[in-house]
């Protein structure tokens, strides 16, 4: 009994040991992240942008997907490789004829035989080698390698396009979260006033209708960050999505500063480098000359195919012992002669398409230059639009300020307090919403040239 309680014992830790590397191998990437996710909750800071972008490389599943075709592409490649190679097979069969057939004798004149059945066993070891397929092979390789430079030009867009995603919300939550401090410093602000009117009031110095447009307009500072809160959750929940984040995983914060960067774009010399440096436009290049590839794949089906074949085996008669060995050596030349046009339309077909991706090759050359003159556009919108909305912030606080000292001398009314109030907050959620989107016009321009993470 203890012998087989220890062989038991022994038996469960080796299933563990060989279970236990698998089950690591699968939830290592979602733990790696959830510990650093963990580890910054816990500091009460929060995720950095780069921060963002390394865990979204890691996590996120468009990511995954485009190794895989890259993976499934080399897949293909090998297999066009292989069919160069000689095939090698075992084949057997049991066949049953009406009439008798007969088995030949291995040695003919010798001692062996005739001998005539009506079922044969046979077995044989065939090779079959092309010696010339008229470069159909040699071009299949050719676009299967083309195929593979486009799947990891796919994916490095795919990469570069997550950062700007990425970037782009973050951005964007920033600029979120400092429109909402501005909303809830004015609503403090309108709190104080309210205790202000209200004060007036006791001592006969306001009318009652100042204290109900006061409370109106408090109300309606509520409804915007109610409002703004839930933008910013959306934001959130998108952000979550990009880093690959499931329901399960914890709340995070973000940590970071909106800034304006110095940056004169130029469209002519930033062209010239788009068209090298953009992965998208590479990927259609190389599909391009894989579609070249096809169409002499198509071309090559009108010459001839030879082939090498060979086989060596043995037949048996079923009923008896009689067997006899059977091998042969031999050269096979395939000339396609009527086919009913299927090459000719084949041809026709991949040139049809091989036209169509150099068009759509064109045409994103210019999708290119919108890109960058679109986000150049941006940049100088945006900049300008901060250098406008940094002005009159100051405006709208000195405004503000002259409007409430006049009210409390009873020199003003309540309306014109209220409405420099709100063209100062509105002044402030411009200036944060144009400081987010001249950032974020700055990832466009980047995306659209094509520079590396």
């Amino acid at each position: 009994m203890h012998k087989f309680e220890k062989t038991t014992a022994i038996l469960i830790m080796v299933i563990l040991f060989a279970v236990y590397p698998l089950y690591a191998k699968t939830n290592s990437n979602s733990e790696s992240v959830s510990k650093s996710v963990s580890a910054i909750s816990e500091n009460q800071t929060g995720l950095t942008l780069e921060q963002c972008i390394d865990i979204a490389l890691k996590n996120n599943p468009e990511i995954a997907e485009k190794k895989s075709d890259t993976e499934t592409a080399m897949a293909e490649k090998d297999i066009a490789q292989g069919r160069l190679w000689p095939e090698i097979s075992a084949v057997g069969g049991y066949t049953s004829y009406r009439d008798d057939r007969l088995i030949t004798p291995r040695r003919p004149g010798g001692s062996d035989t005739l001998k005539l059945a009506d079922e044969i066993i046979s077995g044989d070891i065939v090779l079959n080698m092309p010696l010339y397929t008229g470069g159909k092979l040699r071009n299949e390789i050719k676009a299967a390698e083309q195929i593979i430079q486009s799947a990891n030009h796919q994916l490095s867009r795919s990469r570069r396009e997550l950062v700007f995603n990425v970037t782009n919300v973050f951005y964007s939550m920033l600029g979120q979260q400092a429109v909402i401090q501005s909303l809830v410093f004015s609503q403090k602000n309108m709190e104080e006033h309210h205790k202000v009117v209200r004060e007036l009031l006791n001592a006969q110095k306001a009318a009652k209708v100042d204290l109900l447009r006061t409370r109106v307009r408090l109300a309606d500072i509520e409804q915007q960050l109610l409002r703004e809160r839930n933008v910013l959750n959306i934001q959130y929940a998108f952000l979550a999505s990009l880093l690959g984040f499931d329901q399960k995983d914890e709340y995070f914060k973000i940590a970071g500063e909106l800034t304006e960067i110095n940056f004169s774009p130029r469209i002519d010399q930033r062209m010239a480098s788009a068209i090298k440096n953009r992965r998208d436009y590479l990927s259609l290049e190389s599909i391009v000359n894989a579609q070249e590839q096809k169409l002499n794949v198509a071309k090559g089906g009108r010459l001839p195919d030879v082939f090498l074949r060979a086989s060596y085996g043995n037949q048996w008669d079923a009923d008896s012992s009689q067997n006899n060995e059977v091998g042969l050596v031999g050269i096979s030349i395939e000339l396609p002669l009527f086919e009913g046009g299927q090459i000719d339309a084949r041809i026709r077909q991949e040139r049809s398409r091989l036209n169509s991706q150099k068009e759509a090759l064109r045409r994103l050359r210019l999708q290119i230059r919108l890109e960058l003159e679109t986000a150049a556009l941006n940049i100088e919108s945006t900049r300008a639009r901060i250098n406008v909305t940094q002005k009159t912030i100051e405006q709208a606080k000195e405004s503000l300020r002259i409007e409430r000292e006049k009210y409390n001398h009873g020199k003003g009314a309540i309306v014109e307090v209220l409405d420099a109030q709100s063209a100062m907050l509105e002044s402030q959620k411009n200036y944060y919403r144009a400081l987010a989107e001249y950032n974020t016009a700055l990832a466009q321009f980047r995306l659209a040239e094509g520079e590396q993470q």
